[in-house]
């Protein structure tokens, strides 16, 4: 809800101009003088319209208090015919305008509303940016896999019911949660994102919903949410599987009623956002062991887009790594192109981290490259098996699955022989050993073997390690 602060020592003006915009819908603070005015400047206001002239501290001092603590506040000045000059310095010092008393309320609530519809648009654009700095590439591809992924978007970016994003961690669940708003008819409104599984519970609760002044220790303020920042726009949920009970209780609601609280609020809030989720575990296996909700699962999962995993999709892998291979050589200012041979290496990795280990593997190897070539030697040392060369690709053959599964030949035969089994085979007998002596903390399993959380989650899932719970989880 936007909240207005109306500062005016003449009981008459506070009251009159409190009871137009109460009426209109809007949370109105009336305030007698400056200091009272100043007191609200971290509670979350949206506007505020103050006399010049007032006891204490006066409306120029009110509004650099303003602009101090919450730049994005619009402040509207209020002067008589006689003091014109201090307010054209008040827009000097950053108000949005100033209204010559008398003045009729038609004219005060057009300026109150192009206030605060600039105040939306600076807030709009400063999320917009925030957000396209996180972007880690585009959508790229045309395989049949990416080709029926884009239709889906088509098709889910009319509509306002909520959609799922599932897919490997890396695969570019974000990336589509972005098309799909891109392609809709909120595209002029915010992308808010937010990673569920990167806060703590009782941090997630207030960055979602937001919290009253006190609500907490160390609440100094009133801070507006991320539902409410992306009033008009679209709410990208990151690892929905990661929510806590309470929380997936609030998600719940408001995806039924579209209304919440704030963390130690009573009033309840009604905002207009479209949430998209994303996750790469399984929910309906979290919904048997008791970890989510089944009705809130149906109610995310109105539509759903399975993202492949990179493996299943090995025409894509060139596209991407030359976009990435462009990006990073205008970043660091380096011309560098990528000879067959490491482009087949590429090709016949299996990428457990998918799209973001690739596009991590070219940052790397433009950094480390000395010529105007990559080289083999620029790679990760996982991307090859020592000693060996990756099996060229003909043109319309899928590319290998694995460097582990190249074919090799030894030195006394020409037979090939294929080792995959053997190292699957010590590969689980490994990972089995450290998850059961770390009691399946798969942090400190991660730690112990020298593996990303990621890679190792892929290679429980390729062996069929799943069974247990993780410790503390």
């Amino acid at each position: 809800m936007t909240r207005i602060v109306i500062a005016d020592d003449k009981d008459a003006m506070r009251e009159m101009l409190t009871q137009a915009f109460a009426d209109t819908g809007y949370e109105v603070i009336p305030v007698a003088d400056g200091s009272a005015a100043v007191a609200q400047a971290d509670t979350g206001i949206d506007l505020v319209i103050t006399d010049l002239r007032m006891p204490g501290l006066d409306g120029l001092e009110v509004l650099r208090a303003y602009k101090r603590a919450s730049p994005e506040t619009e402040v509207i000045v209020m002067t008589a015919f006689g003091t014109v000059e201090n307010a054209v310095e008040a827009m000097r010092q950053g108000a949005y305008d100033y209204i010559l008393k008398p003045f009729s309320i038609d004219e005060v609530e057009m300026k109150v509303a192009r206030a605060l519809e600039r105040r939306h648009l600076t807030s709009q654009v400063r999320y917009l940016r925030e957000e396209e700095t996180r972007r880690t590439g585009t959508m790229i591809g045309d395989g049949p896999a990416m080709r029926q992924v884009q239709r889906l978007i088509d098709k889910v970016a009319v509509s306002n019911a909520p959609v799922l994003v599932l897919g490997e961690s890396g695969t570019g669940k974000e990336l589509v949660a972005r098309e799909v708003h891109r392609r809709s008819s909120r595209a002029g409104g915010p992308f808010v994102a937010v990673n569920c599984a990167a806060l703590s519970e009782g941090v997630l609760e207030s960055e979602l919903f937001g919290h009253e002044k006190g609500s907490y220790t160390g609440a100094t303020g009133l801070r507006k949410g991320r539902f409410e920042m992306a009033d008009g726009g679209t709410l990208f949920l990151d690892e929905i599987g990661e929510l806590s009970p309470g929380i997936q209780v609030k998600l719940l609601r408001f995806l039924q009623e579209k209304e919440f609280e704030r963390v130690g609020g009573a009033k309840t809030i009604r905002v207009d956002a479209r949430v998209l989720a994303a996750t790469h575990c399984d929910l309906k296996r979290r919904i048997g062991d008791g970890r989510f909700r089944e009705d809130l699962y149906y109610r995310l999962n109105v539509i759903s887009i399975d993202l492949p995993p990179l493996r299943s999709r090995r025409e894509d892998i060139a596209p991407l790594a030359q976009h990435f291979l462009l990006r990073y050589g205008q970043e660091m200012a380096k011309q560098v192109s990528m000879p067959s041979e490491v482009m087949a290496a590429l090709s016949s990795y299996r990428w457990p981290g998918n799209i973001r280990e690739l596009q991590n593997v070219i940052e790397r190897a433009v950094v480390l490259a000395d010529g105007t070539e990559l080289t083999l030697a620029d790679l990760p040392r996982e991307l090859m098996q020592p000693g060996t060369e990756p099996v060229a690709v003909a043109s319309g053959e899928s590319a290998p699955p694995s460097p582990v599964s190249v074919a090799f030949r030894t030195a006394t035969t020409d037979h090939p022989l294929d080792i995959t089994a053997h190292l699957d085979e010590m590969e689980r007998g490994i990972i089995t050993e450290a998850l059961t002596r770390y009691r399946w903390n798969q942090t400190k399993v991660a730690q112990a073997l020298g593996l990303k959380r990621s890679s190792l989650q892929y290679k429980m899932k390729k062996h069929g390690l799943g069974g247990e719970e993780e410790e503390g989880e």
